[in-house]
């Protein structure tokens, strides 16, 4: 799992939107599809997408985990 180092740094990550909700209101930390830990703070619409979230996301099909991956992107620092 990674705690805010390397590539997961360039990238805007897929979580469950309600987790950013609660991480916005609280400062806790949230949990990518991809398993990146941070708490959210920069802007997602200025990253690409993490490919490795990306790829899980679209291997849950409509299927899949109803809360994972829906709805929510986002980018911040660890």
């Amino acid at each position: 799992m990674s705690r805010g180092d390397g590539d997961h740094e360039r990238y805007a990550h897929y979580v469950q939107k309600d987790k950013i909700m609660a991480s916005a209101l609280e400062g806790t930390p949230v949990v990518a599809l991809c398993g990146k830990v941070w708490v959210p703070g920069r802007d997602p619409k200025k990253y690409p997408v993490c490919p490795m979230c990306k790829e899980i996301y679209e291997s849950m099909g409509a299927g899949g985990d109803k809360d994972k991956g829906k709805g929510g992107k986002d980018k911040g620092k660890k």
